[in-house]
């Protein structure tokens, strides 16, 4: 309801605004202007009166005929309303046309459920890439730690060498930097998962035949380039 009130104030503002500045261009010099102020009073001038922008004011020739009636101006809040949903309504105009140009090029790029089907293979598997990379890493990492544990064997109840407790330290931190890798990779899985089931739920619906930017803006669409080139924390 609010919404449609504000609709009509800014539809009858932009009427009273075109017919008020015809209605000035229609009055020649030397007309009188009159209206009844907030007060009732009647007040009269050579000139539009200021007390009466609120109220409509009628003008009248030299011999007292009414000549025309021009409308009240808006008032300041009036004038804030009609600002707030001209802005509005410009953003949800806006919001649209990027809605319908992101579906159309979602069913540019996916013509078929195949053709995307692909590019999600594509984007899981560089993820994979990267998870697989760090469980090999830890293999390796648990390979070269068992010399170290054999020779930490000699130091039973003793102070382990420095340069020994050095080895030991760097193997823990990349065994550490690799798990959080690997969580790092589990959770761009689960995403890019999420990412291409919501776009695909989308394309159906286009593909049926739905009007592009009918289903109103999708936030995870612009993220396509994202998900389809998931960035991955290297491994080394």
């Amino acid at each position: 309801m609010a919404r449609l009130r504000l609709t009509r104030l800014a539809g009858c503002a932009a009427l009273a605004g075109a017919a008020m500045a015809s209605a000035w261009a229609q009055v020649p010099a030397g007309s009188i202007y009159t209206c009844v102020d907030s007060n009732g009073r009647r007040l009269t001038s050579d000139r539009p009166i200021a007390h009466c922008t609120d109220r409509e004011q009628r003008v009248l020739n030299r011999d007292g005929s009414l000549r025309l009636v021009i409308p009240p101006s808006l008032t300041a809040d009036e004038r804030a309303a009609r600002e707030a949903q001209e802005r509005k309504v410009a953003t949800e105009q806006a919001a649209r046309r990027e809605a319908v140009r992101s579906d159309r090029n979602l069913m540019q790029r996916y013509p078929d459920e195949a053709a995307h089907d692909k590019v999600r293979e594509a984007a899981i598997d560089r993820a994979r890439l990267s998870l697989d990379a760090s469980r090999k890493r830890l293999e390796e990492l648990a390979a070269e730690r068992k010399p170290l544990d054999d020779e930490a064997e000699f130091y039973k109840g003793k102070a382990l060498p420095a340069k020994l407790k050095q080895h030991f330290d760097a193997n823990d931190a990349a065994v550490q930097a690799q798990r959080a890798l690997i969580g790092t990779a589990e959770a761009e899985l689960v995403r890019i998962n999420a990412f291409y089931d919501n776009e695909l739920a989308r394309l159906r619906k286009l593909w049926a035949g739905a009007e592009p930017g009918s289903l109103g803006p999708d936030a995870a669409v612009p993220a396509a380039r994202t998900a389809a080139s998931p960035a991955l924390p290297g491994v080394r």
